[in-house]
């Protein structure tokens, strides 16, 4: 890219085709999404401005951006937003981006709250354990009007990004930020949860030298790494959410596909819950476990 007088239009080609080249995922999406961070602009406007020239300062900060990526840095870092359930969240290094798949964990525990299916119907408590950016604790919040929502993580720094998301969407006061390792900031607690969601990090530390450079690289590993084969985490919150349940509550959390089966030896092992089964994420793979307490 030289320092000519570029429009959008030309910018956007010739970018796009660049980091095709490259390597790039979703090379044209990137070009867009860049550069209308760069201009502070939503990519309808770009394309409602395609033949507007840039100046210099413009395009040197666009190079910036773009160089960023080709060091494979994800994009969602770069402009510090994601999307997720239709809402817009801040996301920074310190927190793991939040997936298309993960909306799997929401839309079920929404139907829960819709179909009067949790324990407390009026004023449900809902536990999520590993928050990270907030994403699930906003999204059930906004999604089940009537809920208090619990938000734990190990991480001080993610927790200010899941507050400072919280603030943005008007939930501040309606969600509880807990600091301290998976069950800890609860373990004098006397109420117990009609609830308890989780996307723990489950990938398996042997597994960490295949994953994306985007990953590998970028987000942060506290997040990620599920140590014991990825199932770490995951036994740490079957083998003790019964303790942290209500009677009749569900217990939901995100996992490999490939370890759904092993945790459903884990949840019949635990003899503390009387429903279990695993769900298909929309690429028609096992990504959800859910499971309901004994009412005795």
């Amino acid at each position: 890219m030289t320092q000519k007088r570029w429009s959008i239009q030309q910018i956007l080609h010739v970018t796009a085709e660049f980091l095709r080249d490259k390597g790039i995922d979703s090379p044209r999406i990137c070009a867009e999404v860049l550069l209308a961070h760069e201009l502070k602009k939503s990519r309808v406007e770009l394309y409602l401005s395609f033949d507007r020239p840039l100046s210099s300062e413009e395009i040197a900060g666009y190079r910036s951006l773009i160089k960023r990526r080709l060091r494979r840095e994800p994009p969602q870092y770069i402009t510090g937003r994601q999307e997720f359930w239709s809402l817009d969240f801040f996301v920074s290094p310190a927190v793991l981006i939040p997936r298309a798949e993960t909306e799997l964990l929401v839309e079920e525990a929404i139907k829960l709250g819709q179909r009067n299916l949790l324990s407390d119907n009026s004023k449900p408590r809902i536990l999520d354990l590993g928050t990270g950016s907030g994403a699930i604790a906003i999204s059930l919040a906004k999604g089940i009007e009537t809920a208090t929502v619990w938000a734990s993580d190990i991480s001080f720094e993610a927790l200010a990004v899941a507050r400072t998301n919280a603030k943005h969407h008007n939930l501040d006061r309606r969600i509880k930020f807990c600091q301290g390792d998976l069950w800890q900031p609860f373990s004098k607690t006397t109420s117990l949860f009609d609830m308890v969601i989780s996307n723990p990090p489950y990938i398996a530390t042997e597994a960490f030298k295949s994953l994306p450079p985007e990953v590998r690289y970028y987000e942060p590993k506290i997040a990620l790494d599920g140590y014991e084969h990825g199932m770490h985490f995951i036994r740490r919150i079957i083998e003790e959410s019964g303790i942290y349940l209500k009677p009749g509550g569900w217990l939901l959390i995100e996992m490999d596909p490939d370890q759904t089966e092993r945790a459903l030896c884990l949840i019949d092992a635990t003899q503390s819950f009387k429903h279990k089964e695993r769900l298909m994420d929309y690429q028609k793979r096992y990504r959800l476990v859910k499971a309901q307490k004994r009412n005795g």
